[in-house]
């Protein structure tokens, strides 16, 4: 019997390995398969107790290594509590999908009364959003907030001075007439014509004349005027979000979800101060109805690095700030693959029962690493293994830590391990594809999962791992 007949869903199927924020496509299918592990299910019910039940802090920051999921799940809240911009699926459908995974007596019931607040999500990857914003600018998280808010009420995040410009004419109730009158003198669209702000000057004057009724006396460069006058502090992007909620009904809320803030952040304490005062700005003046959600590599503790006093204190800031912390573990890892991939169909439940029972003698032999260093999971019986085969767990965690160390040694292409098209899910479907025809009784070995990662190392590295393969015997 070959290793593919065995599995309960077709192994060939396309999976998106990495999730991305602004990746539209394939939602229906993350939603079908999010696993909700033990781990995720405990972390679910702490968030959704704080945010049902709003004490103080209004951040929340998942932290998990390479893999485990944390752009998922971050997606995946974003959907389950609020509306996201643009998009048409619906909040009820991602909703109902976690009702029926969730086990226990409190996450159901959490999930109802999270159902109730009305709440708009504003979901990006701050990486991607950041394009012509430099790192080292003082200022550079506040302005990708200030973007992503202004981009979703309908004005040109690209240029901060545009959007104020529109933000004033909507608040005097003339946005509309002024782009009517825009596309009638422009002859055509303000949606186009904005992009190109200095140029358009002439015909944004004019049509802004126009609409404030008055010909003499109107500056003729408007745009100009807006933009040597414009700057943004932290207080002001909070007054506009507290005015939008003010328009909306009562209890409303806007949450941010920020994908990879860690990796954004680095070791620049700057910024991370910058993000405690995002989101402290917002606690105090909207009340608890503005939340940060981040997601981060490490945890809060790994992205500061090494404290000095006065960091330690700005730390202590930021904790208070996101009390609500859920950590992803490889634990999650394993059974998310094990549910997602490796199910077995009865055929393939039927096949390595007797495997397992004429085997299970030389597991403690193989699997058990004697150097005491580490300690690594084994079988713990027949069930854990038919639903890991053709892995062994110790494979799992194993791997991270690999990840982890190449990453250290800064072997990847590009500035962090997440880069690219490698997320754990990915790399072990390659390696049931790559071994799909050998015969039923087979394990996956640890170096079948290199070639998950090969494309993402550095041509040196990989160069002398390419003579070591030409050189050395199997």
């Amino acid at each position: 019997m070959k290793l593919t007949e065995i599995f309960a869903k077709d192994v060939q199927r396309p999976i998106e390995g990495v999730i991305k924020a602004d990746d539209t496509m394939h939602l229906g299918t993350e939603v079908d398969e999010y696993v909700i592990t033990n781990e995720t299910a405990k972390g679910l019910e702490q968030l959704l107790e704080a945010y049902t039940n709003y004490t103080n802090a209004n951040g929340v920051w998942i932290s998990g290594y390479y893999g485990s999921g944390k752009s998922h799940m971050l997606k995946m809240l974003a959907h389950l509590l609020g509306d996201v911009e643009g998009q048409t699926f619906e909040r009820q459908r991602v909703s109902e999908s976690f009702r029926s995974k969730a086990q226990g007596a409190f996450l159901p019931a959490l999930l109802t009364k999270a159902d109730r607040i009305g709440a708009k999500s504003l979901l990006f990857n701050i990486d991607q959003k950041a394009t012509l914003i430099a790192k080292d600018q003082t200022d550079a998280l506040l302005k990708v907030f200030v973007k992503v808010f202004d981009e979703s009420n309908g004005y040109y995040g690209n240029q901060g001075h545009v959007a104020r410009f529109e933000r004033d004419l909507d608040n005097r109730g003339q946005y509309e007439a002024f782009k009517d009158a825009y596309a009638r003198i422009a002859g055509r669209d303000w949606t186009m014509g904005r992009e190109e702000g200095v140029l358009e000057e002439v015909n944004v004057a004019a049509a802004y004349a126009e609409i404030s009724g008055q010909t003499e006396g109107t500056p003729t460069s408007i745009l100009t005027k807006y933009r040597n006058e414009y700057s943004m502090s932290i207080e002001d992007f909070a007054d506009d979000v507290n005015e939008w909620l003010d328009k909306q009904e009562p209890d409303f809320r806007l949450n941010f979800f920020v994908d990879e803030v860690g990796q954004f952040i680095g070791s620049n304490t700057h910024l991370m101060l910058n993000l405690q005062t995002i989101a402290e700005s917002l606690n105090t003046k909207c009340n608890g109805r503005a939340w940060v959600f981040v997601t981060s590599q490490e945890d809060m503790d790994k992205v500061v690095g090494d404290r000095t006093k006065q960091q330690g204190n700005d730390f202590s800031k930021i904790q208070a700030r996101f009390k609500t912390r859920v950590k992803l573990t490889s634990a999650d890892v394993e059974e998310v693959i094990r549910k997602r991939l490796l199910e077995k169909n009865e055929t393939g439940k039927g096949a390595l029962g007797p495997i397992y029972a004429a085997e299970s003698a030389n597991f403690k032999t193989l699997f058990d690493f004697v150097d005491g260093a580490k300690t690594y999971r084994n079988y713990s019986d027949e069930n854990h293994f038919v639903s890991t085969y053709p892995f062994v767990s110790y494979q799992f965690p194993l791997f991270q830590a690999a990840i982890e160390g190449i990453s250290d040694h800064n072997v990847f292409e590009g500035r962090n391990s997440s880069v690219g098209e490698r997320s754990m899910l990915g790399v072990v479907q390659q390696v049931a594809k790559d071994i799909g025809d050998v015969e039923v009784g087979t394990l996956a070995s640890f170096d079948q999962m290199f070639a998950g990662i090969r494309a993402s190392l550095k041509s040196a590295a990989q160069r002398s791992i390419d003579v070591a393969e030409r050189n050395l015997d199997n």
